[in-house]
């Protein structure tokens, strides 16, 4: 009887690229886990390779890797250690990428463009992953690219929880960067307290990447403590710009929250040199020592990836980990 209770016991493992092992290391902590031993190099011409140290047969996998710079190089990296689990029987695989890399190429603006984000949804399907786990995605509309379960995570409640307990005593307003993110700005704004809204009306080169032509407030942002919030921080131009719109319109001061943290150069510059007094992210994506700054706040989002995991693992609700909170 004890060999075939041990053959139906669903067997937990984890696994890690080498991408941001931190939180990686962390989310297995809170699960009283360890991350599985894993072998993993380039060739002499750049090719991955990877092998796991101990048996995978029947286990639930979770394969988390955050897609970083260089972005390319991990994203490949997570699709070979997916096709590895794959091919050593894993019983079920959940892909744990807290920031969806290519989600901003989700539509075609123009003609002869790729659709990148729904390319990455299949290259996953097709390397063997069952399920996906990810955070605040750049749009709604990603889930239904993965031919599969995808459990849209929110960092919502932990930054706005923060900024609660932080500026709670003071008059805060949210600002949107831009009309279409309208909609998570109001579900910021409910969180707060029923704060004011006010958004940052933006033109958009279409022809240079990461270009802002021109901002215009739209909203009463006077004397408030303006929350700018967005999904990513890139470049840090178009959020350093709307900050200054604000400031211009009489704010008491901005505060910037965003989940994805990628800073490009020149962001980290742009935003130590900002008119904002705080940026607050979460650690989806790794920020090295030399990224970090004084105004730079960072939560963790591992307990929150942890009980999405739990909550997969064991069969329950991942939704309602948001239910009300949202």
């Amino acid at each position: 009887m004890s060999g075939l209770k041990k053959t139906t016991e669903k067997n937990l493992m984890v696994f890690s690229g080498r991408a941001h092992p931190e939180l990686a290391e962390e989310v297995a902590e809170i699960l009283g886990q360890q991350s599985v031993p894993t072998e993993a190099r380039e060739f002499a011409n750049g090719e991955i390779y990877v092998r796991y140290e101990e048996s995978v047969r029947g286990c639930d996998a979770f394969v988390l890797q955050s897609h970083t710079a260089p972005i390319n190089e991990w994203i490949m990296e997570h699709l070979i250690m997916v096709d590895a689990l794959k091919r050593a029987s894993a019983k079920r695989i959940t892909v744990v990428m807290p920031f969806w890399g290519y989600s901003r190429q989700d539509k075609k603006h123009r003609g002869r463009e790729p659709i990148s984000a729904r390319l990455m949804a299949d290259l996953f399907k097709t390397a063997g992953a069952d399920r996906i786990i990810t955070v605040d995605l750049h749009a709604d509309q990603l889930q239904g690219f993965f031919d599969g379960p995808v459990d849209h995570l929110m960092a919502l409640p932990l930054l706005t929880d923060y900024i609660k307990e932080k500026y709670g005593d003071q008059e805060l307003a949210v600002v949107s960067p831009d009309a279409g993110r309208i909609k998570v700005a109001e579900r910021w704004a409910a969180r707060l307290g029923g704060a004011p809204l006010a958004f940052i009306h933006k033109t958009r080169r279409t022809d240079v990447a990461n270009e802002v032509v021109a901002n215009r407030v739209v909203g009463d942002v006077k004397g408030k403590i303006c929350v700018l919030t967005d999904d990513m921080i890139d470049t840090g131009g178009t959020i350093v710009k709307a900050a200054e719109a604000l400031m211009a319109e009489g704010a008491a001061g901005v505060i910037i929250a965003a989940t994805h943290a990628i800073l490009s150069d020149p962001a980290v510059d742009r935003l130590k040199n900002s008119t904002a007094t705080e940026i607050v992210i979460t650690n989806t994506l790794p920020v090295p020592p030399e990224k970090q700054f004084d105004k730079l706040t960072t939560l963790s989002i591992a307990p929150l990836v942890a009980r999405a995991i739990r909550e997969v693992f064991e069969d329950g609700s991942v939704t309602s980990m948001f239910d009300g909170h949202a």
